[in-house]
């Protein structure tokens, strides 16, 4: 299946992509508001996502990543109190694993959000989360 590009538009005159559009609708129902996050990364999640998924991923896997950016960017108080202790514990299960493993989209999410400083000095500090060789 071919690849579309992503697009943030042009002055207002070419609409941003589907995919881009996707992202920013989960990111604000997972209370993260998009401007928070810098268009590079976004542009970069939907191309993890969309090489995660072979193609372009289907609606449904945009709240799934937006959970991890949003725990990433806001921390576990914060995640917790917009979104609920269930959703907190399975992205902490997530984060856990990306931890351990250091393999898959969402160790990809980390390591995306440390390098572009997002990621909440409390999770970096809880998970001893670095983006040093081994």
């Amino acid at each position: 299946m071919a690849r579309t590009s992503s697009s943030f538009g042009f002055m207002g005159r070419f609409g941003r992509s589907h995919d881009l559009r996707e992202l920013d609708k989960a990111l604000r129902a997972a209370d993260l508001h998009p401007m928070l996050v810098p268009e590079g990364v976004k542009l970069a999640t939907v191309n993890l996502m969309k090489d995660a998924e072979g193609g372009e991923p289907p609606d449904h896997a945009y709240p799934y990543v937006a959970d991890m950016l949003a725990f990433c960017a806001l921390g576990a108080n914060g995640f917790a109190g917009a979104n609920g202790i269930e959703r907190l514990e399975a992205v902490e299960a997530r984060l856990t694993e990306a931890v351990e493993t250091g393999d898959g989209l969402d160790a990809q999410l980390v390591l995306l959000a440390l390098h572009a400083k997002l990621l909440h000095p409390g999770i970096i500090e809880e998970y001893g989360i670095s983006a040093e060789e081994q």
